[in-house]
C-alpha cells in the first residue's frame, strides 16, 4: 500500500510531504496537516482531497506565500480549486494555487484599506469568458459565506481571468493583454464608425466572442479558410467596414507580434455588418 510521509507541517491545511512516486510534493487538503509529525506516514488512499505542487519553484513560492496567508482563506481557496475542477474536463495548470491565493489574499487586504480597483472589463470577461466568469463568482459567494468578505462584482472578472489563464496554460499577463486588446478592437470600432454599440445585444456577444477566437487563433497559428472570392465581395460590397476590419486585424498583428492571415479579415467585416445594420457607413473622422 502506498502512502505519503510528511516532512513538515506548514499549518492545519498544508503539508510538505514525500510520495512514493512524485518526489517531495506540497499536499493540500482540509485538516491534513491537523496534529501530524514529521516522519508519519499518511495511507494516499485515506487522503480524500489533495494537490500536488510538483514543479520545485512553484513549491517554493507557496512556502514562501502561505505564511503571509489566513489559514482559513487558503482553506476556503482550496475548496474552491476542488469545486472548479469538478467542473471542468481537463486538468488545471498547478499554478492556480499560487495565482489564486496571493490574488485574492491581496484583494481582501486592498479592501481593508478602503482601496477600491474598478474592472473596466467586466462586461466583456462575462461574455468572452461564461464558464471562467460562472465558476469565479461561486469563488466570491464561496469568500462570502465562510469568512464574511464581500469582495464585489468587480472581483469576479479579475478571477476569472486567473481561471481562465490556469484552464490555457497562459500567463495572467497575457490573458489581462488580450481582454485588453477586445476592448481597445471596440472602441476603435466605435470611434471610427461614430456609433454606440448595443452591449446587451445577441450581434455584441457574437462579435466579442468572435475577437476572443481570433485572438486565440492568432496566439496558436491556427490558419481560417474563407469561401473564394469572398475578400473581392466584401471589399466591393462593405468597402468602409472592411477598410476598417484591416485596420482592426493590423492591430492585432502589431499587439500580438504574430501574422494575421487574410481571412480573418473577411470574417471581421461581416461581424461588423452585423452590429451595424445600416451596412457600409461613411467613416466620420
Amino acid at each position: 500500500m502506498s502512502s505519503i510521509v510528511v516532512g513538515k507541517v506548514l499549518n492545519n491545511n498544508v503539508i510538505i510531504a514525500q510520495h512514493p512516486d512524485q518526489g517531495e510534493v506540497v499536499v493540500i487538503g482540509k485538516g491534513i496537516g491537523f496534529n501530524r509529525k514529521a516522519g508519519e506516514s499518511i495511507p494516499s488512499h485515506s487522503v480524500e482531497k489533495m494537490f500536488f505542487l510538483k514543479n520545485i519553484q512553484e513549491q517554493e513560492q507557496y512556502k514562501q506565500l502561505l505564511p503571509q496567508v489566513d489559514e482559513q482563506l487558503i482553506e476556503v481557496i482550496n475548496e474552491v480549486i476542488l469545486y472548479i475542477s469538478s467542473k471542468i474536463d481537463q486538468k488545471l495548470n498547478e499554478h492556480i494555487h499560487i495565482a489564486l491565493t496571493d490574488h485574492i489574499a491581496f484583494a481582501i487586504k486592498r479592501l481593508e484599506q478602503n482601496i477600491v480597483i474598478h474592472n473596466p472589463f467586466l462586461f466583456e470577461t462575462k461574455e468572452i469568458y461564461p464558464l471562467e466568469y460562472d465558476l469565479a463568482q461561486y469563488a466570491i459567494k464561496l469568500i462570502h459565506k465562510k469568512l464574511g468578505i464581500d469582495l464585489g462584482q468587480d472581483e469576479i472578472g479579475f478571477i476569472a481571468l486567473h481561471i481562465h489563464s490556469s484552464l490555457t496554460n497562459q500567463h495572467i499577463t497575457d490573458v489581462k493583454m488580450h481582454s485588453e486588446l477586445i476592448v481597445d478592437l471596440v472602441q476603435m470600432i466605435e470611434t471610427r464608425l461614430a456609433i454606440q454599440l448595443e452591449r446587451s445585444s445577441l450581434d455584441y456577444a457574437r462579435l466579442l466572442t468572435h475577437l476572443r477566437f481570433a485572438i486565440e487563433r492568432v496566439r496558436k497559428g491556427d490558419k481560417v479558410s474563407e469561401p473564394d472570392k469572398l475578400a473581392a465581395i466584401l471589399r466591393q460590397e462593405y468597402p468602409s467596414l472592411y477598410h476598417l476590419a484591416m485596420e482592426l486585424t493590423q492591430m492585432m498583428e502589431a499587439r500580438l507580434q504574430k501574422p494575421v492571415y487574410q481571412a480573418e479579415t473577411s470574417y471581421l467585416t461581416m461581424h461588423l455588418h452585423r452590429v451595424v445594420p445600416e451596412g457600409d457607413l461613411t467613416e466620420k473622422s
